[in-house]
């Protein structure tokens, strides 16, 4: 195996190597925002929403779980309790969290489904010994053995000119599933709750050979920004959120010195990294 790749950090890579590099190789730490906390809120609360039986999956019951498991959340992260300037604004932030879970409903009818697997983690050898891994937030299997991969999305839908980067993630998850089965996920679905719309894709076997050739060239290229210890930085509106902004010459920073290791070291401490996905 040369090394491992999630979603998340292809994402970052593909976005700006510099933060591939911050990420992955510095390791440096960074502030959980408001937003990707709501995010974790709401998927753990559409996660467990399955575990109740199917005439109980209402909107009622789905706020329910939502002060539960932001406590949760509070216990394994009590630093989330610092995101927030008074209760006021706390309170705003749940309000958005619970207008999302509505919206949820009025995409779907959770009390006319029964999930395969949920949060399903997935791992897969390519032929050229890259390792694919990540975590799937649905996989709906029907009667006839067709598969549905669904992924939540607590953001706004994207624009025209943007589908193709949202549907990568979805396409890295379908390759994957068809190295582990053997069968092309008939639909790749994305729910975004930020606006309440879906975004729907039929994958082939030419998509993901496709998908596969991007994903080895994609690591080639990290591979070689490895060998040659050159990062570049590449602006986009993404920055206005990243942490990073004092190492970045974007911002007139300097970035530290690359961490002295081998590239063995890198990719071990790659796999043993948590992905964000």
């Amino acid at each position: 195996m040369v090394g491992a790749l999630s979603p998340s950090r292809a994402g970052d890579f593909m976005t700006c190597p510099l933060l591939y590099r911050f990420r992955v190789i510095d390791q440096l730490p960074e502030r959980p925002s408001p937003a990707a906390v709501r995010g974790t809120l709401v998927h753990a609360v559409l996660e467990r929403l399955y575990d109740l039986p199917a005439d109980g999956r209402t909107v009622a019951a789905a706020q329910d779980l939502l002060l539960p498991q932001w406590r949760r959340l509070l216990d394994e992260e009590p630093a989330y309790a610092d995101l927030f300037a008074d209760d006021a604004e706390r309170e705003t932030w749940l309000g958005q969290a619970a207008g999302m879970l509505e919206r949820y409903f009025g995409l779907e009818d959770p009390r006319r489904l029964e999930p395969a697997r949920r949060e399903l983690y997935v791992e897969a050898v390519l032929d050229s010994g890259l390792l694919l891994r990540g975590y799937i937030d649905r996989l709906d299997v029907a009667p006839s053995g067709d598969i549905r991969v669904v992924d939540y999305k607590t953001g706004a839908s994207p624009g025209p000119g943007f589908e193709a980067k949202a549907l990568f993630q979805m396409k890295f998850y379908a390759l994957v599933l068809w190295r582990l089965r053997g069968t092309v996920p008939r639909l790749l679905q994305l729910m975004y709750l930020g606006n309440g719309e879906i975004l729907r894709y039929s994958p082939d076997e030419a998509d993901l050979r496709a998908t596969e050739r991007k994903i080895n060239a994609l690591w080639q290229a990290i591979e070689r920004a490895v060998r040659t210890r050159e990062w570049r930085h590449r602006r986009s509106r993404l920055c206005d959120w990243c942490d990073h902004q004092a190492l970045c010459p974007e911002f007139g920073g300097t970035p530290p010195p690359v961490p002295d290791r081998e590239p063995a070291d890198i990719f071990r401490s790659r796999r043993a990294a948590t992905d964000e996905l």
